[in-house]
């Protein structure tokens, strides 16, 4: 099944949809709001895949919605290109770069060993520290720009830190939207026609039937075990949540592989912060986290199945809402809710920083100096997240050994 590929007179074929976001794939450093950039440049004002106004409203859905955004939004664009195989070649070829790099630095993470390799390892999460401040205060602009919104935040961040318990997330997400129902009223719905896909309702109820049925059903399946099923419920239960960005995932993912016990805080701020020197999707960070799970559920099994359960969830939401788009984004009810769990999820995202991020990467005045410098030079200087990478790590062994 497909999409009508408008404006483009016929659709497209695999092999241009593969290797199209496989460029993307390996140059599209920068994070989310970067790749909407490359996608606009490449395959509307470049190869006219799509029109303004589509392009439009495809990013208010993959915005609308929990999951990756960016890889949402390239998904849809390969659906509508060239069918369900476009989009599975879109997702592929954009997220494979990544995914192998990250992949091969799980692998070569026991060999940074001595004074040297431990500072590189604290470098790594100097750069988490600066990446995340930088994610919280854009966020904090974009997401919430009134008194109403910004007290959403400041109360869910206030409750995730109090509580320390896994659930409170959930319950600030739920809590989020209903007080955006309740007090946003001044947000605007958003435009939602103008791209319909040519399968109808009853198989987008059908997706999102089959979202529900396995966010309910993984943690039956896997209960009172770990196992290879219990990697996948925890990662496609990450990927359900994730409102707001690629860097939401952060605390969702802490609490998912660390508050458990099957990687420690320092590998994953360490994996954390090495995804940012590489391009591609933030959610490939999953591919790194599975290959350092613990006993026979490591490795390349765990790589490849938490790397898939994570992009999963969104992937269903996405196709699943496409063809009743339309009646959703005309609702202002939705459009409040939303805007609730927006400002929620600034929140969440502001009491990890303070928690695993910098409770774990600052360790004294010289630590912190270094993170304020990346800060400068990602949000003042608008450097690429790969000099801020070598920033942190260059500067935290040059500490270490002087």
């Amino acid at each position: 099944m497909q999409l009508h590929a408008a404006p483009a007179d016929h659709d497209g074929t695999l092999a241009e949809v593969f290797f199209t976001f496989l460029k993307l794939g390996l140059t599209s450093f920068g994070g989310p709001i970067a790749h909407i950039g490359y996608y606009h440049r490449e395959l509307v004002e470049r190869r006219n895949w799509v029109g303004e106004s589509q392009f439009a409203q495809l990013l208010a859905l993959c915005q609308f919605l929990p999951g990756p955004a960016s890889s949402q939004l390239g998904f849809s664009l390969g659906l509508l290109r060239a069918g369900w195989w476009g989009a599975i070649a879109a997702f592929v070829a954009f997220t494979l770069p990544s995914a192998l790099l990250l992949f091969a630095f799980a692998a070569l993470l026991p060999q940074f060993s001595g004074p040297a390799g431990g500072a590189a390892i604290h470098g790594l999460k100097l750069v988490a520290l600066s990446v995340v401040a930088q994610g919280v205060l854009g966020m904090t602009r974009q997401l919430c720009p009134d008194a109403i919104r910004a007290t959403i935040a400041t109360l869910a961040a206030l409750v995730i830190l109090v509580s320390g318990q896994a659930w409170a997330q959930i319950l600030v997400v739920a809590l989020g939207a209903a007080a955006g129902l309740a007090l946003c009223r001044d947000v605007k719905p958003v435009p939602g026609g103008g791209v319909q896909p040519r399968y109808g309702p009853g198989l987008g109820w059908t997706l999102l039937a089959l979202f529900a049925l396995l966010l309910v059903g993984l943690p039956l399946a896997s209960a009172g075990h770990f196992g290879i099923v219990s990697v996948a419920e925890a990662f496609y239960r990450a990927g359900a949540l994730v409102f707001g960005g690629g860097h939401v995932v952060l605390p969702l993912l802490e609490e998912t592989v660390v508050k458990p016990g099957w990687i420690t805080s320092d590998e994953f701020l360490a994996g954390y912060g090495a995804a940012q020197a590489v391009p591609g999707p933030l959610f490939t960070l999953a591919a790194y986290l599975g290959a350092r799970l613990p006993d026979s559920q490591g490795g390349a099994l765990g790589a490849a199945v938490a790397l898939a359960a994570i992009f999963l969830p969104g992937f269903l939401l996405v196709a699943g809402v496409l063809p009743l788009w339309r009646i959703i984004a005309s609702r202002p009810m939705a459009s409040r809710a939303i805007a609730g769990v927006n400002a929620a999820v600034v929140g969440l995202l502001g009491a990890a920083l303070y928690d695993p991020v910098w409770s774990s990467a600052v360790r004294g005045p010289v630590d912190l100096a270094i993170a304020l410098v990346g800060f400068t030079l990602l949000v003042a200087w608008r450097a690429s997240a790969l000099l801020v990478v070598l920033w942190c790590v260059a500067a935290s062994i040059a500490s270490a050994l002087l």
